[in-house]
């Protein structure tokens, strides 16, 4: 009987401190992590398909940009398309 009490004593604080984070606003130290997350989520894949795009343009004969913009392009879609997963998730 008394476990069951302490039970239930821990699960009413639970959910009163879940009830009081709710309707609490974000710190800005959570902010400042949250928008960092966006920018790697975002960022990242731009960078990763500019080097590997120019890696490829060198590979090629003459001068040559194609692989380095559409993999630029790549990225801004694939890390926008990150951030709203990201965003729908949380």
């Amino acid at each position: 009987m008394r476990d069951r009490h302490n039970l239930l004593e821990k699960t009413r604080r639970d959910v009163d401190r879940l009830n009081r984070k709710d309707s609490q606003s974000a710190s800005w130290i959570g902010m400042l992590f949250y928008g960092g997350t966006l920018d790697l989520l975002f960022v990242t894949p731009i960078v990763l398909g500019a080097y590997l795009g120019r890696w490829l343009d060198t590979l090629a004969a003459g001068y040559s940009v194609r692989w380095t913009v559409s993999l630029i392009v790549l990225g801004i879609v694939t890390g926008g398309y990150n951030v709203f997963r990201f965003i729908q998730r949380h």
